[in-house]
Order: structure tokens, then sequence, then C-alpha cells
């Protein structure tokens, strides 16, 4: 009797698991998509304003203040998650997102609608096929993780010294680069985000915020990703 009992209770458990994982799995992506949107719609709409693309084109202190703000929200999202109520969370992402659309309405002035559209569409294309390698791959990425970060700190010094240089054919080399590295962190972020959800036991405050955290490190990767392509493909007004 108490077999049988145990056996029912771990069924139970496996059933659970099997329910949890794809609802919370879809919540990543759903997050990620209206991230993504509201951040699209933000830009555009500002590019679209010509007083409030004027405003933080010129004022510096309001463009500081919107990269300050968009680092900051970054940090506090990732690091105080576990202190945040599900609801706070939810509203610094999306106050993130507005910012980063305020931040990359220059693009709309700069690139051509058609070309923003179609590297859109491949940076989509390409991100798909990369969450889906890493979802179903059965390869432990984590080592190739470690080397992608490490890539990505040589990236982030080497787009900063170029700020300096000022060099075209080093600026088309971060890019390239980039791309390289971000299709990476696709894939060995979906395989992480997926074995993080995969020991939930519940669909809880507290995995819907793991869901959360998760759909915030897609957003950026596609993002990145997106901002590479643009810069290799993208053709200008």
């Amino acid at each position: 009797m108490e077999r049988e009992r145990l056996y029912y209770s771990s069924q139970d458990r496996e059933l659970s698991l099997s329910a949890a994982f794809p609802a919370l799995m879809r919540k990543v992506y759903i997050w990620m998509t209206l991230a993504l949107s509201i951040t699209g719609i933000t830009a555009y709409g500002v590019a679209s304003s010509p007083n409030l693309i004027m405003a933080i084109a010129t004022n510096s202190g309001l463009m500081w203040g919107i990269i300050i703000g968009t680092f900051a929200l970054v940090m506090i999202i990732s690091s105080a998650i576990n202190r945040l109520s599900l609801t706070t969370a939810t509203l610094l992402f999306t106050l993130y997102s507005v910012l980063n659309g305020m931040m990359l309405s220059s693009i709309f002035l700069v690139y051509t609608m058609s070309s923003i559209a179609q590297v859109f569409f491949i940076t989509a294309g390409t991100f798909a096929v990369m969450a889906a390698v890493g979802y179903f791959t059965k390869t432990d990425l984590t080592s190739f993780g470690k080397l992608l970060f490490m890539a990505l700190i040589g990236l982030v010094i080497a787009t900063i010294v170029n700020i300096f240089m000022k060099s075209g054919t080093m600026g088309l080399i971060i890019s390239y680069v980039g791309v390289l590295i971000f299709v990476g962190l696709t894939a060995y972020d979906s395989q992480k985000i997926k074995q993080m959800l995969m020991s939930c036991d519940d669909v809880t405050e507290n995995s819907q915020k793991l869901a959360l955290l998760g759909s915030l490190t897609l957003y950026l990767d596609f993002l990145n990703l997106f901002l590479y392509l643009l810069r290799i493909f993208g053709r200008r007004e």
C-alpha cells in the first residue's frame, strides 16, 4: 500500500511538472513579445513626433537619464526579483521596454523603414531557429555559454574603444562579432531557461517571476541581435 501511495505521488508530481512547464514557457515568450512590441511602438511613436525626437536628440541630460534608467531598471529586475512582487516586476519590465523604445527611436531617422522591417524579420527567423536549437539539443551548452560571456565582455570593450577611434571597418567587424555572440547566446539562454523552469513544481508567483527573468534575457538577446544586424544590412536614409 505504501509503495502504491509513493508511486501515485511520483506520478502526480510528473503530471504537475508537465502542466506547469508549458504554461511557464508560454509566459516567457508572451512577455518577451509584448516587451518587444512596446519597444517598437514607443520607438516609432517618438520618431514620428518632431518635438519628442528633438528633445531627446538635443537634451543630453534627458538622453543620459534614459540611458542610466535602462541600466538601473535591468539591474533592479535581475538582482531584486525575489524581493519584488510579480506585478511590480512586470511594471518595471514594461517601463524598461518603454525607455529602450525612446532610446532606439533614432533608428527610424537613420535607416529606411523597409530595411528596418527586413532586418526585423531576419532577426526573428534567426532567433527562432537558435531558440529551437537551444531548447531541443541534448548537448550541455554551459561551457559554451561561459565562452560567449567572455566574448561579450571583449565586445563591450572593443565598442567603447571604437567610440574614440571612430573606425568604420572596426565598427563593421564588431557588428559581425556581435551577431555571432548573440546568436550563440540565444541558444544558450533558451536551454538555461528551459532547465530552470523544468524544476518548477507549479505556476506560482515565484515561478512566474523566473519566467519573467527568462523573458527579459531573451528580449535582450533579440534586441541586440536586431541592432547588430541592422548595422550590417540596414540601408540609410
